[in-house]
């Protein structure tokens, strides 16, 4: 790998990165054991790009960052697990991609939202909140029904016709 495509790809994280923070900070629905938001089309982006490892280091940082400096509750680091497989699944499915469609996405949006989302995530809202992880669920699922759709529609579009189209950003 050369210092160029090196810096480059650094560059593009970053942006990501920032991007993941705005879209889950500030263009989000949030409730205290409900988040609906767009903080995924960042990532999904590194995964399709860069792969499972820098997905993960990239939501990882995202997930610290927006907490550090927008917080919205405390600190919990099972969330952050919950970012980092989020990221290596995404890579994992999506990376090298040239053309995704809602095919490509199911598999991994189905991984993300039924087993990170639904139940990870879930069991640590349970912790923090010392709810029952039952009486936490009928709203979880409410959740991953409204994203499933959601990501087999924007994560296909925005690389498709949107981040594909960009000179030099899949290089």
């Amino acid at each position: 790998m050369t210092k160029k495509s090196s810096t480059h790809r650094l560059v593009v994280m970053a942006f990501l990165v920032a991007l993941e923070i705005i879209l889950t900070r500030f263009c989000s629905i949030n409730t205290p054991i409900l988040r609906i938001g767009f903080g995924f089309l960042p990532v999904s982006m590194m995964g399709i790009m860069y792969g499972p490892i820098w997905a993960a280091i990239g939501y990882a940082a995202g997930d610290i960052l927006g907490m550090m400096i927008f917080p919205s509750g405390m600190f919990f680091p099972g969330f952050t697990l919950t970012a980092i497989l989020t990221g290596l699944v995404f890579g994992f499915f999506l990376h090298g991609k040239e053309k995704v469609t809602w095919k490509t996405v199911l598999p991994a949006s189905l991984i993300i939202i039924l087993v990170l989302n639904l139940c990870l995530d879930t069991f640590w809202l349970s912790i923090m909140m010392g709810d029952a992880f039952i009486a936490l669920l009928p709203t979880r699922i409410f959740k991953c029904a409204v994203m499933l759709p959601i990501h087999l529609i924007l994560i296909p579009l925005v690389w498709n016709r949107i981040m594909s189209k960009i000179p030099g950003i899949t290089s």
